[in-house]
């Protein structure tokens, strides 16, 4: 029989479809899927509930998605803090080059920790840097994340752009174009899980244009492909990266992903904030996704994406931390609040975005930029339960009448459960199966022991 969770008396905003949203409602959950939800309370007659939880003063919405970060950065935030992308490359490249499967897994640890503290149900890592002889990164991201209680997605990377080809990482940092994809084949045949409930996936994901080959690009969408898996990378980043595609290939960032099997619904991009309109038509034909980064894009100085024009043209655009090296907070639900404001200086002014496209941008858009619409990123019968109770009855968010306005436009609101498949993983802003003060000594510990080795060095 189902073990139900019945959660009542709070405001729900679904983020189906039809933006369906309740003002006191109930969701009713069974072992790991949404049974069903509406307004009012559940009825009394349920059989075998184990839980009844009071949501009084909360807001109920779908896990927020996180769709892009670099969990290894946790160890070097608050470095080159004025430095736009490239310069930025340069200075921390010299550092990242020296990590381990120890610090990979510490970092991990802590990216996973703030992200799941915050409401993110579902996580993504891009890893990319794989120096010789540094232990089994991907594993050690893997099991932080298991053991943080999200689901998650690894996006295996890779580079063999190194100095001596023009690249910007140092020369061990990088791998061979056959063994970043033979260790990127083996990543898949060992982790990915393409079932309906699954906890872990992985994605074929050469770091960027300016740091892979030609060939490692065209052979990782062929391997993607083949496997059944989906494809990420960055994007139309900035104003140089345009000029670095054109000066080596003779085509801007979008007609060169075209070339090299880079677009298409099985895909999407970090950043791209230098879009022209026939970027965005070619995003849109082909269903190739987007993870829009504002406090990263701000941060490096980058730019500001044309959101509302990628949503107006059918683009899925889903939200991202970014590293912590160019994002130190850290969290995704300040990128909803960040993410209206930002795009409201750009081209659209006031009419950009608002507080529901937002909240969609952080829940189901991001489920489809991860291939997951059907599973996540909205509350509907049938779909797995990751959801997230807000408390809004605090002095940051009382007098908001509305909830979706107090969660977007107001401070940071408090977790008081957050729930994956129906399991528990964080209560009052606490994680429940990882210890947070363990992770903090970790992760400094672990940051220092990189800064002395590259001192060393």
């Amino acid at each position: 029989m189902a073990q139900r969770i019945v959660i009542e008396n709070c405001a729900i905003a679904t983020v189906d479809a039809d933006d369906t949203e309740y003002a006191s409602g109930h969701v009713v959950v069974a072992d790991n899927r949404i049974e069903s939800l509406g307004a009012g309370k559940a009825r009394e007659d349920l059989r075998d509930v184990v839980r009844r939880i009071d949501a009084s003063g909360h807001l109920v919405t779908p896990g927020l998605v996180n769709t892009h970060h670099h969990f290894y950065q946790w160890l070097t935030r608050g470095l080159a803090t004025d430095h736009n992308l490239f310069n930025w490359l340069v200075a921390l490249y010299p550092t990242w080059a020296r990590i381990d499967e120890q610090m990979t897994y510490a970092a991990a640890q802590g990216s996973l920790a703030m992200l799941a503290r915050g409401g993110v149900t579902t996580a993504m890592d891009h890893h990319y840097v794989f120096p010789k002889g540094s232990g089994d990164l991907s594993g050690a991201i893997i099991r932080a994340a298991g053991e943080t209680g999200v689901r998650f997605t690894l996006a295996r990377g890779s580079m063999d752009r190194s100095e001596k080809d023009g690249g910007l990482p140092p020369d061990f940092a990088v791998e061979t174009l056959e063994g970043a994809l033979a260790a990127t084949e083996a990543t898949v045949d060992e982790h990915h899980d393409n079932s309906f409930d699954a906890m872990t996936q992985v994605a074929v994901a050469p770091c960027s244009p300016f740091s892979v080959s030609t060939e490692l690009m065209k052979q990782g969408a062929e391997l993607a492909r083949r496997k059944g898996v989906r494809l990420h990378t960055h994007g139309s980043e900035t104003v140089e990266e345009e000029q670095f595609c054109k000066e080596l290939f003779g085509l801007g960032p979008t007609d060169y992903f075209e070339s090299t099997g880079w677009l298409g619904e099985d895909v999407w991009m970090a950043h791209c904030v230098h879009m022209s309109d026939s970027d965005i038509a070619a995003f849109a034909r082909t269903k190739t996704g987007v993870a829009h980064c504002p406090s990263s894009n701000a941060r490096l100085a980058a730019g500001i994406a044309r959101v509302p024009d990628m949503l107006a043209a059918g683009v899925p655009v889903g939200l991202g931390v970014d590293g912590t090296a160019s994002n130190e907070s850290g969290e995704l639900h300040t990128e909803l609040r960040n993410a209206l404001l930002i795009n409201r200086l750009g081209a659209h002014r006031e009419a950009a975005l608002n507080a529901r496209q937002a909240l969609r941008l952080g829940t189901y858009g991001g489920a489809q930029v991860l291939g997951r619409a059907r599973e996540i990123g909205s509350l509907e019968p049938g779909k797995l339960a990751d959801l997230v109770l807000w408390n809004l009855d605090t002095l940051a968010h009382a007098s908001i009448a509305d909830p979706v306005t107090a969660l977007v436009f107001g401070a940071a609101a408090p977790v008081t459960a957050s729930f994956v498949g129906g399991r528990q993983i964080a209560e009052n802003g606490r994680l429940l199966h990882v210890d947070e003060d363990t992770i903090a000594r970790s992760t400094r510990s672990e940051a220092r022991r990189l800064a002395q080795i590259v001192a060393q060095a």
